[in-house]
């Protein structure tokens, strides 16, 4: 299936399928060493799953879908927290960290949202691709840093799932991680796990030592066949209940704490 209307960024960011990529989202960005090593040793996500998330959609819708003071204040905030997370190994500010990560939220969206509606045009494909560099750029990204097409994009990712290498650290990390931790809700952990692993590149996987069977994969496979035309039958409005919401949140907070912005 081939999407045909124009899509918008907004369409594109507030579907609330996306969600269902956040944990290989997490683990792609864990995989290179110095974001690994920075979250293993600063993240509070495995005592409060739901902040963390809350933390990162808050930053993705507000840097997409915000006012430009929303998306300053939001930016402020996140360079804000980010002043302690290094050390020999690592440093939040660092831009080619953020690139990773930046790639990772669009790579996996884009994915994400082909599995659920279908192939983008070139033309869709290629203005949401150049929008989503706001991920990074945002932050210290600079805009020559981020690959000039999907072409160059698809060499630079290819290079890094190549390359990226995950030790014992961080590999425990995500074993507590995919546990559950604190999570409220640990009856739904088989399922995000099962999800998570299956929407990883093999060679993460492997990696993150992640078992991963031919049974585990036709399972996978019947699991998207049937999700995605299951999800369209939702109306639009309530399909981006989640993201309407993380905005209201956020500027619920953004007036609550404007001193601090």
């Amino acid at each position: 299936m081939v999407v045909t209307e124009r899509v918008a960024l907004a369409d594109f960011v507030g579907e609330s399928m996306l969600l269902l990529g956040a944990g290989p989202t997490v683990l792609l960005q864990l995989a290179l060493p110095g974001v690994g090593y920075g979250v293993a040793e600063h993240s509070t996500t495995l005592q409060r799953p739901l902040d963390r998330l809350r933390t990162t959609m808050t930053y993705v819708y507000a840097v997409t879908l915000g006012t430009d003071e929303e998306r300053r204040a939001v930016v402020r905030l996140v360079n804000r927290v980010h002043v302690p997370v290094r050390s020999e190994r690592y440093n939040a500010f660092d831009p080619d960290l953020q690139l990773w990560v930046a790639a990772t939220l669009y790579r996996n969206g884009a994915d994400m949202y082909e599995r659920f509606f279908g192939v983008l045009s070139d033309a869709d494909a290629e203005r949401l691709y150049q929008e989503s560099a706001v991920y990074g750029t945002a932050l210290q990204v600079k805009p020559d840093m981020w690959p000039a097409d999907r072409a160059a994009f698809d060499v630079y990712w290819d290079k890094m799932i190549a390359s990226v290498e995950v030790d014992d650290q961080v590999r425990a990390y995500v074993r507590a991680l995919l546990s559950g931790g604190d999570a409220p809700l640990p009856a739904l952990m088989p399922v995000q796990r099962f999800v998570t692993t299956g929407l990883l590149p093999p060679r993460l996987r492997d990696e993150f030592a992640l078992p991963w069977s031919p049974r585990d994969q036709r399972r996978f496979d019947a699991l998207m066949r049937l999700l995605p035309p299951v999800y369209r039958l939702v109306p639009r409005t309530v399909r981006q209940l989640p993201s309407r919401y993380y905005l209201w949140d956020m500027r619920r907070r953004l007036t609550k704490h404007k001193h601090l912005i």
